[in-house]
């Protein structure tokens, strides 16, 4: 299968799952809110890794799709509340209205507070998984999207607003607020083999999702400041608007897709040491999309 291939096949699996799943919600305005923003697409960069992961560990079955669909939608959950007026204040998401300008600021709350404990339940459904793998990948999902995950991170990114952050600083932000849900993705993939695997194996991926997680950031902010609002589907120059420390802002154009290039290569290191079925297919490719993407 191409990369093109493996990235439309999944998305439209889990555009079908995401949709099953949501069918049979009350058309109340909650559920309708949870809708606008689960099904409107996005990259779905996640689930792809969730899928990539398990298929580089000899998973193949289906069952990628109970993890992915349930970490998606606890990214969504966080993309709302991040666009709300106490957080980023954003109009915009992923080319029309954010949540809480499409219904109202106490509906986007609530949908993102229902999209978390669905992913839960979710994941606590996967099937043909035994009691203790689906009970590792809870506590794995609440922990990288926890205190300790990327909700610290978007504290610590709020608190840095208006400051000026060393690379160091900069760094421990986005490896939890946009690291902690990738490795998260990676872990969960490995999981479906339903199998204890080996620590080595583990740290390799959590050293591929450190490096991919921060590539992708590096692009962000260089998308930010060089692709245009229609493209990107939300506006240019969010982050200077917000005074946000971006590693474009420290490093320069230049100096940020130069690290940004470091990074890719430290993950494509890391897959030279995982002993998986053919990590290369996927793993490597996703890792050179979140380089060379668009928006």
């Amino acid at each position: 299968m191409s990369f093109a291939s493996f990235q439309n096949d999944t998305r439209e699996r889990l555009e079908q799952h995401l949709q099953a799943l949501l069918r049979n919600s009350t058309s109340t305005r909650l559920a309708e809110a949870m809708r606008y923003s689960l099904l409107d697409g996005g990259k779905r960069l996640r689930p792809l890794l969730v899928r990539a992961a398990a298929d580089s560990m000899g998973v193949s079955t289906n069952q990628w799709l109970y993890p992915a669909a349930a970490l998606e939608m606890m990214h969504v959950y966080s993309l709302i509340h991040d666009d709300l007026p106490a957080m980023d204040d954003d109009d915009l998401r992923r080319g029309k209205a954010t949540n809480h300008r499409a219904f109202d600021e106490a509906t986007a709350i609530l949908a993102g507070d229902a999209l978390q404990s669905l992913a839960y339940e979710h994941l606590s459904q996967t099937p043909e998984l035994g009691c203790n793998a689906r009970l590792s990948m809870i506590r794995l999902l609440a922990e990288k999207a926890g205190h300790a995950g990327m909700v610290g991170g978007q504290m610590l990114d709020l608190q840095a607003e208006g400051r000026q952050l060393g690379l160091d600083e900069l760094e421990a932000i986005h490896r939890l607020k946009t690291g902690a849900l990738i490795e998260a993705a990676l872990h969960l993939g490995a999981l479906c083999t339903n199998t204890d695997l080996p620590e080595a194996t583990l740290d390799t991926l959590t050293t591929y999702g450190q490096a991919l997680g921060l590539a992708f950031q590096i692009t962000d902010d260089i998308l930010d400041v060089t692709i245009d609002t229609a493209t990107l589907g939300k506006p240019q120059g969010s982050d200077a608007a917000l005074n946000k420390a971006t590693y474009v802002q420290l490093l320069g154009l230049g100096g940020a897709r130069h690290e940004a290039q470091m990074q890719i290569d430290a993950a494509h290191q890391a897959l030279d040491r995982l002993g998986g079925v053919a990590p290369e297919a996927s793993l490597r490719q996703l890792a050179t999309y979140v380089l060379t993407r668009d928006h």
